[in-house]
C-alpha cells in the first residue's frame, strides 16, 4: 500500500471511528453539542446492614451533584438496592434507608428536592436464575437527567 493510500485509508477510519463513538452523528454536530449536560450517573456503596454514609460517600455525591452546575435538572433518580443476605422485608427496608439517606445528601448538595425519583428494590434480582449471589448489592444508583439551560 502506498503513502496516499495508506493517508486516505487511515483518515476514512478516523471518520468511520468518530460516527460510531458519536452515535452516528455527524462532525459537526458531535462538535457543537455540550457533553456538560450528558446523564451522570453513580454508585454510592454501604457497609453490610447500613445506611450509614461514610466520608467518601459524602465527598461522592458531592461531586456528583457539582457536575449539575449550569445544567437544568430534569431528574434524579435514586434507587437503593440491598444484597440478598437476611429476610426480604428486611433488605427492602434498608434500600429505602440508603436512598431516603442518599436522597438527603443530594438535596443538601443543592440538588432540587422536587426533581427526586426515590425507590427501593430491596433483594429483588440480588440472585441470579441460577441461584449465584449477585455481588455489589449494598449500594445506592444515582442517575442525574440534565439538559443544557434554554
Amino acid at each position: 500500500m502506498n503513502r496516499a493510500t495508506k493517508t486516505a485509508f487511515t483518515e476514512g477510519v478516523c471518520i468511520a471511528g468518530a460516527l460510531v463513538l458519536s452515535g452516528c452523528q455527524t462532525w459537526r454536530e458531535s462538535l457543537t453539542r455540550d457533553s456538560r449536560c450528558d446523564p451522570v450517573s453513580a454508585e454510592i456503596y454501604f457497609e453490610p446492614d447500613s445506611a450509614t454514609l461514610g466520608p467518601e460517600a459524602r465527598g461522592l455525591i458531592a461531586a456528583t451533584a457539582r457536575q449539575a452546575a449550569g445544567c437544568t435538572v430534569e431528574g434524579v433518580d435514586v434507587l437503593g438496592l440491598a444484597d440478598a443476605t437476611g429476610a426480604p422485608a428486611a433488605n427492602l427496608t434498608l434500600s429505602q434507608a440508603r436512598a431516603a439517606t442518599v436522597a438527603q445528601a443530594l438535596t443538601e448538595a443543592g440538588l432540587p428536592e422536587a426533581a427526586f425519583d426515590t425507590q427501593a428494590a430491596g433483594q429483588l434480582n440480588a440472585v441470579r436464575p441460577d441461584g449465584v449471589d449477585r455481588p455489589m448489592r449494598r449500594r445506592v444508583d444515582i442517575r442525574l437527567r440534565l439538559s443544557s439551560p434554554d
